[in-house]
């Protein structure tokens, strides 16, 4: 048995999770422990505005990727406490790290995600894997989704599934049940304009079980403005995140609606989301099954938009697989960190698009 710990922290930037994962010597992995910190609000601030250009941004990133390493340290030394594992018999942290750019278009195409994994190496004591998106990005991929992969490996079954992670971005695994290739990607925004929102006009984190939404009309002129965006029509591979969908872009496309009400727009984005989760998942199946995990699975409006939306799929959460849908991001980098230990490749190249299968990550020692 293998310890390793995978952290994760989300376009959403809700908290970092933290768990716990025992591996057999098949790689199969059992949660053990789990535990979410919050980022504390000066830091959370700056990772906000570092997603958005800005003045001395080399410097403000700098400092950063510090202070996230550390917050990340701080919840891992909290999941040893309550799990009363020692440091030293766990083999690795996988650290998906903050990401705070994604490009993954044009030939200098990249990806950035902050969280100094040498910092956390040496704040915690324990091996760390990091960087896992950059060498599938180096071998033409789009570095994301990286999920899929391990969907495949835990949830596959002999008949057609998808699961659906909605974080702040939200992304769809089609898995065929036979020896067809995964398909996986990005629909579009899942929770990161619902959130800016709900902070921006509601002071609220984030729209709680879909309530704000759940009183306001989905306004149909907006709802069309929205999904007018490109990126829906493209096809697979294709990854994004807030460098197209962000508050910005929002306010671009509520200038000619400036007095809707702020329940209006939340209801409408929340729309967005679930209309663009639906046309992605029609585009490979009319029925079947659809099994829900990240922080949107715990939004009622939302899950009974989707049902509405998706009338030809039993929908459930992860949950009934025997994971909780808050636990499988975090789980499925403790998972990458495991491949890396045994020189096993962790991409799809028919999800992202790389030339090849790669053992992906760097390898940062403690000692």
């Amino acid at each position: 048995m293998t310890y390793c710990i995978g952290l994760m922290s989300g376009t959403s930037m809700d908290g970092i999770d933290a768990v716990l994962v025992a591996f057999d010597e098949h790689g199969q992995p059992s949660l053990k422990a789990h535990h979410s910190i919050e980022i504390p609000p000066p830091l959370l601030a700056e990772l906000h505005r570092l997603c958005t250009p800005h003045d001395k941004e080399i410097d403000r990133m700098g400092r950063a990727d510090r202070a996230i390493a550390l917050a990340f340290a701080e919840a891992v030394h909290n999941l040893l406490a309550i799990a009363e594992v020692p440091a030293d018999e766990v083999a690795a942290i996988g650290s998906h790290g903050q990401t705070v750019r994604h490009m993954p278009e044009g030939p200098h195409a990249f990806t950035l995600q902050l969280g100094c994994p040498s910092t956390l190496a040496a704040a915690t004591g324990i091996d760390v894997v990091a960087d896992f998106r950059r060498k599938d990005i180096a071998l033409g991929g789009q570095g994301a989704p990286l999920v899929p992969a391990f969907h495949q490996a835990l949830f596959a079954t002999n008949r057609p599934r998808m699961i659906l992670n909605i974080g702040g971005i939200a992304n769809l695994t089609c898995l065929p049940g036979d020896k067809s290739d995964v398909v996986g990607f990005d629909t579009g925004p899942g929770n990161t304009l619902m959130d800016a929102w709900a902070r921006e006009q509601f002071s609220q984190p984030f729209d709680d079980k879909g309530a704000i939404a759940a009183s306001g009309q989905v306004n149909p002129a907006l709802l069309t403005r929205l999904l007018s965006h490109p990126y829906f029509a493209q096809p697979a591979p294709k990854s994004t995140g807030r460098e197209l969908f962000n508050a910005s872009w929002l306010r671009g496309h509520l200038q000619s609606d400036a007095n809707l009400p702020a329940e209006d727009v939340m209801a409408t984005l929340l729309a967005l989301t679930v209309e663009t989760i639906a046309q992605g998942a029609r585009a490979h199946a009319q029925q079947g099954e659809i099994y829900l995990c990240g922080g949107g699975a715990f939004n009622d409006t939302l899950r009974r938009s989707l049902a509405t939306a998706l009338p030809g799929f039993a929908l459930d959460t992860t949950e009934a697989l025997g994971l909780s849908p808050k636990w499988v991001e975090a789980t499925a980098f403790a998972w990458l960190a495991w491949r890396h230990l045994n020189g096993l490749p962790s991409n799809l190249p028919a999800v992202t698009g790389a030339k090849r299968e790669a053992v992906l990550g760097g390898w940062y020692p403690a000692q």
